[in-house]
Formats: C-alpha cells, structure tokens, sequence
C-alpha cells in the first residue's frame, strides 16, 4: 500500500466513524448545541462536509481561495443524510483529486495559507482535512455527552 493508498484509507475510515455519530444524533436534537455561540449539531456536520470542499479548492488552487461560493450556503438544515447526499458528489471528486496525485506530489507541491499562518506539503494538508473532520466529531460526541444522549461506540 502507498502513501496515497493510506491517505485514502484514512479519509475512508474518518468519514465512516463521523457517519456513525452523525446518524445516531437523534432527530429532536440536531438544533441543539451546548451554548448560544455554539454551532448546533446539525450546523457542525454541514460546517465539516463544507470545509471538506473548500480545502479540496484549494488544493487544487494550491492555496487559499479569494472568494468562496459554497454551493452548501442557504441550503435547509433538514437531516444528516440530506447533507451527506448533497455532499457525495463533491466527496467524490475530492477522493478522485487525491487518487490524482502521485507520491512525489505530496512533498513536492506546497499549500499556500500564508493567511491563516502556513504553508504545508499536500501530504501535510491533506492529513490536516481529515483531522479537521476528526476534532468536529470529537465536539460532536461531547455534545451527545452534554446533552445525555448515548454516544455510540465508533472504536470497533
């Protein structure tokens, strides 16, 4: 197996682990969030597929994007599979982008976030986009905690 091989594996597994959670929210409870400043559950899940999108932009662009039209702004908050249906196909383009990339690019091409104070190898990046969705998940099993729903159990 190579490194993009593990890459992919690593998203794959991530993304099956934050489904597990996402789903198990229960429905009455995905406008709840632990405080006013906070995003809700549900805002969380779409916060984590959005990001997802706009970090394979700018990948592509190979830097931060100047204008970011989501496609997921103004959209409904209805239920989680809504959101994932919407964003499989932009998943799936992200997961085609990465199986795009040799081994060699992940050292070799850089990730220009000059602005939020870094530039990064794509291997680096890469591995950040998917501990973005792995630090949310985490605030979102907390907030199961906080709110006394049962977590289901994502370590199997």
């Amino acid at each position: 197996m190579n490194s993009i091989d593990l890459i992919i594996l690593n998203f794959n597994e991530v993304r099956r682990r934050s489904i597990k959670v996402w789903t198990s929210i229960p429905e009455e409870k995905l406008s709840w969030k632990p405080d006013s400043e906070a995003m809700s559950c549900l805002e969380m899940v779409r916060h984590i597929l959005e990001s997802e999108h706009y970090y394979h932009l700018a990948i592509k662009n190979r830097g931060s994007l100047s204008v970011f039209d989501s496609p997921f702004e103004n959209r409904p908050f209805t239920t989680v599979e809504a959101e994932l249906e919407f964003a499989e196909p932009y998943r799936k383009q992200f997961m085609e982008t990465i199986q795009s990339f040799s081994e060699s690019d992940l050292e070799s091409i850089k990730i220009d976030r000059s602005e939020s104070g870094y530039i990064r190898d794509l291997g680096d990046m890469l591995l950040r986009v998917a501990y973005h969705e792995s630090v949310h998940t985490g605030q979102l099993l907390d907030y199961l905690r906080s709110a006394g729903i049962p977590r289901i159990r994502i370590w199997d």
